[in-house]
């Protein structure tokens, strides 16, 4: 069983990927993580995340040893990653990584923002989570704030919505709902219950179930 959570930024997806990974039992990859690992590596290295080549060389050097830095956390790594997704390059050397673990024996669940559409277009649940500009940047305030790091929400939310702009309007693999994807807004919703409505969207898609995508 393969499961395609995809989301803009701060929309709560990653953790939901993780929560859904253990309670099935399977395999998860933060495909995030994989362009934060380009970005840090190059940002380690002097080299300039708006060079293509040289960021591509990098992606085709990545493997799941890099993803335990801890500096990949970090906010900074977080807007250096969303500047190396936009090259075809990296793009295209991550996306052979990521399918290899998808299509591991017994399956994988995946978060990012391309799952449903390019990575996994054949998963067999695709979720696509999504919150209010406002909330993810009160939510993403206050786990920074809570790890000492002082940054006003305002600063978050004209963030977020750069980034938004960034990954919807890139040539390559573009922040997109696929056509088959459940959408999950957690606008309302905290972790629990964003976990339980998820949990519902598989169960019923497992059991043959499934209702059209709102």
């Amino acid at each position: 069983m393969i499961i395609a959570i995809d989301g803009p930024a701060a929309a709560g997806k990653g953790t939901l990927a993780a929560r859904l990974a253990e309670h099935y039992r399977l395999p998860h990859l933060d495909t995030g993580l994989l362009y934060r690992a380009v970005a840090h590596v190059m940002a380690l290295r002097g080299l300039d995340v708006d060079d293509p080549e040289a960021a591509g060389a990098v992606a085709r050097a990545i493997d799941l040893g890099h993803l335990t830095d801890q500096g990949l956390r970090g906010h900074a790594a977080g807007d250096l990653a969303s500047r190396v997704a936009v090259h075809g390059e990296v793009r295209a050397a991550l996306l052979a990584f990521q399918q290899r673990f998808a299509r591991q024996r017994g399956g994988a669940v995946l978060d990012g923002r391309d799952i449903g559409t390019a990575v996994c277009p054949d998963a067999d649940v695709k979720i696509f989570v999504t919150a209010s500009p406002d909330v993810r940047a009160r939510r993403r305030a206050e786990e920074l704030n809570a790890k000492g790091r002082s940054i006003s929400y305002e600063r978050i939310l004209a963030e977020i919505r750069e980034r938004d702009a960034r990954d919807a309007g890139r040539s390559a693999a573009p922040l997109a709902r696929a056509a088959d994807a459940v959408l999950l807004d957690t606008t309302d919703l905290d972790p629990e219950g964003a976990f339980r409505a998820a949990v519902g969207i598989i169960d019923r898609v497992r059991s043959g179930a499934r209702s059209p995508a709102p």
